[in-house]
Order: structure tokens, then sequence, then C-alpha cells
């Protein structure tokens, strides 16, 4: 993505901010898989959405959604919404290797206040591009 588009993202998206009420919005994750706030897409299908992270951690940082709010985090996996996430995981091997990360990515998903979630739609990091700090393991 150039200077110029990212400009333009988060442009939309404090227009969008300022002409929403956000107390009535769906979480962030859900308007970003409805197309309502735009993203960098780098995957989707029917159940999935893939797109850069806007603050990246790493030279390849891209985040994975279910498009249907199924959990808030990992703590609320459940027999009825593991199918989703077991379909997550095939995507996330299928982004490392359109993304070339062959020596080696990092998968996170953050769960909870001290797990350092930040938002509640379950959702998962894939980093890469670089040798990785252990210290984030």
């Amino acid at each position: 993505m150039t200077a110029g588009a990212f400009r333009s993202a988060v442009q939309k998206l404090f227009l969008y901010i300022e002409r929403n009420d956000f107390k009535s919005m769906d979480c962030l994750f859900c308007e970003i898989a409805k197309g309502n706030i735009p993203s960098t897409k780098v995957y989707e299908d029917e159940t999935v959405l893939a797109f850069k992270d806007i603050n990246p951690m790493a030279p390849v940082h891209i985040l994975v959604i279910p498009k249907e709010h199924i959990a808030d985090s990992a703590a609320d996996i459940t027999p009825e919404n593991s199918a989703t996430v077991a379909h997550i995981f095939e995507i996330i091997a299928k982004i490392a290797k359109e993304q070339e990360l062959d020596n080696g990515f990092r998968v996170i998903t953050n769960s909870g206040e001290d797990g350092a979630q930040t938002i509640n739609h379950i959702h998962f990091h894939i980093l890469g591009g670089k040798k990785l700090p252990e210290k984030m393991a």
C-alpha cells in the first residue's frame, strides 16, 4: 500500500467515525467485514477476511478474522464454531505461502484484558518477513 493510499484509507476511517454513532455500531472488525470501514484486503471468501494491519509489528502483519462475529476471543471457541477456526488456520497457511514466509512466521491471538486483546472479535495476527524476537513467543 502506498503512503497516499494509506492516508486515504485513514481519512475515510476518520470520516466514518465522525459520521457514525459508535454506540450503535457493531464491533470494528464486523464493520470492516461488512465493508463499512476500509481495509487493505489480502484474502477473502464467504467465511474469512484477511487484511493488512494498519500498525504493523513486522514487515508482514496480516489480521485474519471470521466475517461473522462467532466469538469474542479464543476463550469462546466451542464445538459450534471450531470449524470456522479450523478454516481460518487453513487460510493462514495459504496466506503464509502467498506472502513467501518460507523461513517461518508467527500466529498470535490475544484473549482478554490480560492477553492484551483490544477488539472483542476473535482474530489472528500473522507476523513474518524477518526474524522475530523470541521474547514475543
